[in-house]
């Protein structure tokens, strides 16, 4: 059995209201679960944020016995300092080929791995060449 760390739906039409629980996966979105390990009000309060609150220890335990966030509340959990940023990827088109280059989460902006600041010197003319059974010199590559 599989356990999904998930979001389930309450509250009335227009107005959704989550609860962070750990389920079965085989079990029903709004079904029978294991464990309430916080909620998730996407809607803006009065201050304009949306609101969460999560029971630290509970989650840490869920993670710790194997239980598998779903992609919102992962989302949730690293917002909340709990979990390292998901991976991302570029889409350069619509419909088309994704790109593979990592993605800052925060940023949104493509992570261009570190260039090298080693300056490599050329090497003496003999380590790079071969003389051949003419005499001649030829590079190696």
């Amino acid at each position: 059995m599989v356990v999904r760390i998930r979001l389930s739906r309450w509250g009335c039409s227009n107005r959704p209201f989550y609860r962070v629980v750990a389920a079965s996966s085989r079990s029903p979105r709004d079904g029978k679960h294991l464990d309430i390990l916080g909620y998730y009000n996407p809607l803006p309060g009065m201050d304009g944020g949306k609101r969460m609150g999560l029971n630290f220890d509970r989650v840490k335990y869920w993670l710790s016995v194997g239980a598998q966030p779903s992609d919102p509340v992962e989302r949730i959990l690293f917002k909340a300092g709990l979990l390292p940023p998901p991976p991302m990827t570029a889409m350069s088109r619509k419909g088309g080929s994704r790109d593979t280059r990592p993605i800052d989460p925060i940023t949104g902006k493509v992570i261009l791995p570190p260039k090298s600041t080693q300056n490599v010197k050329e090497n003496d003319d003999e380590s790079n060449n071969i003389d051949d059974e003419d005499g001649e010199m030829a590079l190696l590559e």
